[in-house]
This record gives C-alpha cells, structure tokens and sequence, in this order.
C-alpha cells in the first residue's frame, strides 16, 4: 500500500499550486484528478488567455457567509507574489479593464507554471484517477481508487464546485466534508448569464450579440458598471455575471443602458437645437439602431420628430432606458456559471490554514469553500492564497516520510 506524506484531490489551481508548495517544503505529495488532464478549467479561462488575477484584490470583492475568512490567506499570498511567479516563469501579461490582468499568449502558459512548480515540488500526479472512498483511523486517512489503498496523512481537498460539469465538475468536495461532519452551505450558480421570461426574450432575441456599457443593480443596492450583453436566452456580460452573485429568485434588477449620458437634459438640447429630427435617430446617436427600434417596441410610442415629442413620453424613456426593470425568469446555472457560491462552511475551517477544526489532517481550499470572488481574477487569487496559506501549513505539521 503506497502511502504519502499530502494527498490532494483536484488538479485544478489551487489543487496544482497547493500541492507544488507542498512539494517544495519536502512533502512527498500526491495529486489526484478524475481528468484526463491538469487544469482544465484554466484552459477555458478568460477567453483562454486566463485571468489570473487583479491588481485591485481586497477581502470587500468576495462573498462568504463569513466575510472575513478571507482576508488571512489574501493578505499572507497577494496578487504581486503571483505575479512576481509569473515573472520568474517569464510569462508575459497585460491589463484589461479594472485591473484584470491576463496572459498575452495563453492559459496554456499558467498550466504548464503550475506543472513546473509541481515538478520542481517532485510531485507525483495521476490523473484519471477516481476516488471511491475516504476513510480515517487515528492520524491516517484511506483512499480507495480502482488501483488500490492509498495512506496519507494529511487529505487537501481541492475539487471545485459544481460549476461547468462539462469539465468534470462533481459533488465530491460536499460529500467528503459532510461525511466528516461539515455543514455546507447550499449552493448555487453564480458569475453566471440570465434567462427571461418569454415574452420580453421573444422581443429581446433580434438583440443577440449586441452590447452597450451599463449600471446595473440588485436590490439589495449592490451595483456593478460594465458592458451589458443581449443572448439569445436573456441578458449576459460582465455586468451581469457581477450581478447574478446578490440576485435571489423573483427579484428584479435595474438597468441604466446610458450610464454616461443625462438622457433627460440630451434630449432637451436636442429638441432645442435639431425639433424636426426624428426621435429615433436622435436616440441612435446614443445606442445602437436596433437598441432604440426594440425600445419604440417595447413603448409603444410610434415614431415621431423630437418637437412632437411630449413631456410624458420623453419622461417614459428616460424611465425605461435609464431605470429599466426587469425581472430575470432565472439563471443559466452550473452549465455556464463561472463559480460555485456556497460550500464547506467556513466557521468549521481555520482561517490560517484552511484546515478543518473538528478534523485534524483534512483541508478544503479554492471553490469547494464558502468564497467567491467578483468577475475578473478574484476566484484564481482565492484558489492562490487558500492554497499557498494550506501549503505552508503542511510544511509544518506534517513530518516528510
């Protein structure tokens, strides 16, 4: 029976970067993945060029029933100590908006970082490995896999949530922590596109692909300011999936599509300056033409010039543009959620180390916990941190073979 001194199940980024640390502060670790291969959920991110993580990382861009178990690991493994590994792989990167930063070649390039740290870690790796059983007697816990036993003394569980099953997603992680008695928040799909109900998605869908810079809030007055991006199942883009996160069922969102323009005040000056132009193209001076033909639609209000245009009717689009109210049918769920909210509970976790308080040896980091981040980065900085905070934790407790 093969026994080891870390086992860590998910290849993923913080199962990858736990297990290199690890490795590199002279544990003999093992890596286990159901996949056929490393990091596939990094492969896909960011378009693949992977957002790995954002200038402007701080505990207030994550969600957590406890909002301040992150700020250990944040504050001990930062943004800059990952991006000074990014510099020491020589990889190059660049800035996109809000301090997003990402790979000029490939997500490619942070999966093979993460290999070389693992090798570097001397590391052993197996992927399309399952685990069937997980047991615990004294200080050692028993794996069973289809290839045998194997012991360990210390467990990290890195599986992720349920998010993109087309990747391999699984409920492992809840279960392993229920089994030892963690409770775990319910989970649902969040940094994830809307659906709509299907009159107003029957008038939308012409839309598809079209995107315009928005303010969007929850009514729990979180708001977020990105692009807004129509589908053909509803309303998607960055604003969106910020705002899918502090969304709960039923509930309405409000949408500014003119987030830069006094739409009341423009149409005034206009009226004064152009009274025969046509409302309509005064309005395409502001959105895309086939924005402003749905919302004539939408309104109802027929065509006509801007000095026809009554008080009544331009208060009713500054209304429907700038404070428009809709009432998302639901979400796209775990199928093209970027993350999974909920999870391990973290009231039964040390802050530290990412180590559970009842059960000494077993570790849960990355998406399997109760964090997540906002869109741009934050979820790699979390699988970072929590895994670099477990890492230094097993290089202290755990006596190498």
């Amino acid at each position: 029976m093969e026994q080891f001194d870390v086992v860590v199940i998910g290849a993923g980024a913080a199962g990858m970067f736990c297990a290199a640390q690890a490795g590199r502060l002279g544990r003999r670790v093992l890596l286990l993945d159901n996949g056929k291969k490393p990091g596939r959920k990094i492969l896909m991110s960011g378009g693949g060029r992977c957002n790995f993580t954002n200038l402007y990382v701080e505990p207030a861009a994550f969600l957590s029933q406890n909002p301040h178990f992150c700020k250990s690991a944040l504050s001990r493994y930062t943004q800059w100590d990952f991006i000074a590994l990014m510099q020491r792989h020589n990889i190059a990167y660049h800035e996109k908006a809000l301090g997003q930063l990402f790979c000029d070649d490939s997500a490619q390039q942070v999966v093979d970082l993460l290999l070389k740290e693992c090798q570097q870690g001397q590391v052993t790796i197996r992927l399309r490995s399952d685990v069937s059983a997980v047991e615990k007697q004294g200080d050692v816990f028993t794996l069973t896999l289809s290839t045998g036993e194997i012991k360990t003394a210390a467990l990290v569980i890195a599986t992720g949530g349920l998010s993109m099953p087309g990747l391999g997603a699984t409920p492992f992680g809840y279960k392993v922590a229920r089994q030892f008695g963690l409770p775990v928040i319910p989970t649902r799909a969040a940094l994830v596109p809307f659906t709509l109900h299907k009159p107003l998605l029957e008038q939308l869908s012409i839309l598809s692909g079209i995107g315009v810079p928005s303010l969007v809030s929850a009514e729990n007055g979180v708001t977020f300011r990105e692009n807004l991006l129509f589908t053909h199942r509803g309303l998607s883009g960055p604003a969106m999936l910020q705002i899918s996160s502090f969304w709960q069922s039923g509930e309405f969102l409000t949408v500014n599509l003119l987030p830069d323009v006094d739409l009341a005040a423009f149409l005034a000056a206009e009226q004064q300056a152009h009274p025969n132009q046509s409302l309509k193209n005064t309005l395409a001076k502001l959105l895309p033409r086939r924005v402003v033909e749905i919302w004539f639609a939408l309104l109802e209000i027929p065509e006509c010039t801007l000095k026809q245009l009554t008080r009544r009717q331009q208060t009713d689009w500054v209304m429907s543009l700038q404070h428009w109210r809709v009432q998302p049918n639901g979400t796209e769920g775990y199928r093209t959620a970027e993350v999974t909210q909920g999870g391990v509970d973290t009231r039964y976790l040390s802050s530290k180390t990412m180590e559970s308080r009842e059960v000494p040896g077993l570790y849960f980091i990355g998406e399997v916990v109760d964090v997540i981040g906002w869109l741009g980065g934050y979820n790699f900085q979390w699988a970072w941190s929590s895994a670099w905070a477990c890492a230094q934790a097993l290089g202290t407790t755990v006596s190498a073979k």
